[in-house]
């Protein structure tokens, strides 16, 4: 056989699980993100502002404690009756980021449609005011609000580029799983195969002994 051809069989035997994965999980990818229904997202924002001018930690470490309750039942029960959802459901199209040097908290609201998005993300960021401001003596800082959610001109998920990717990268990884699985199976070399004899090491021979040499003439 040819040493080209040879050369390219055995490429074929050894990476063909990659060549089949990789375009499935592509496949795959671009057709979750066409049978998918589309999910919007829009955000809302509240600034926390300390009573006392000057006090902008304070301001920032009540922030970042706000946006950890934004999903919770105490925040979200006045949001409830405005969106039309239950308390369980709310929470999990609602999420509340922070940033570590400014009283600034995000509240983004997911929906099938944009005008749901952009709803309950401005009825959860009023009823998060809504709460910390009634301890606003107590803590010293009020929660106002900074900007209304503005409605999605496109859905933010799913992305066709982004599913695709995230397909073809799982090929990748189930295909090198497979290659690694093959190549732990395979004999190791100079191993004998299945059915076949192994190699009978040659006998040991010991070395022949000189033979007695003849006495010198003189010595008898």
């Amino acid at each position: 056989m040819p040493e080209p051809r040879r050369s390219a069989r055995a490429l074929v035997r050894r990476w063909w699980p990659l060549a089949v994965a990789v375009p499935l999980g592509a496949v795959a990818g671009a057709g979750y993100a066409a049978v998918s229904h589309p999910s919007y997202a829009a955000s809302s924002y509240v600034v926390v502002v300390p009573n006392n001018p000057g006090e902008n930690s304070t301001a920032v470490n009540f922030a970042q404690a706000y946006g950890r309750l934004t999903g919770q039942p105490q925040v979200l029960i006045g949001a409830a009756a405005e969106t039309g959802h239950s308390v369980t459901e709310l929470a999990g199209l609602v999420r509340g980021t922070t940033s570590p040097d400014a009283p600034v908290i995000e509240i983004t609201g997911t929906g099938v449609r944009g005008a749901e998005a952009v709803k309950n993300a401005d009825a959860v960021a009023k009823s998060l005011i809504a709460f910390g401001n009634t301890s606003s003596k107590e803590t010293g800082v009020r929660l106002v609000p900074l900007a209304p959610a503005a409605e999605p001109d496109a859905p933010s998920s799913p992305s066709a580029a982004l599913d695709t990717g995230v397909g073809a990268a799982a090929g990748v990884l189930l295909g090198t799983l497979v290659m690694l699985t093959r190549r732990k199976g395979e004999p190791a070399v100079g191993a004998a195969l299945p059915g076949q004899a192994e190699p009978k090491p040659a006998p040991h021979t010991e070395p022949a002994e000189p033979a007695e040499r003849p006495a010198p003439a003189g010595a008898r």
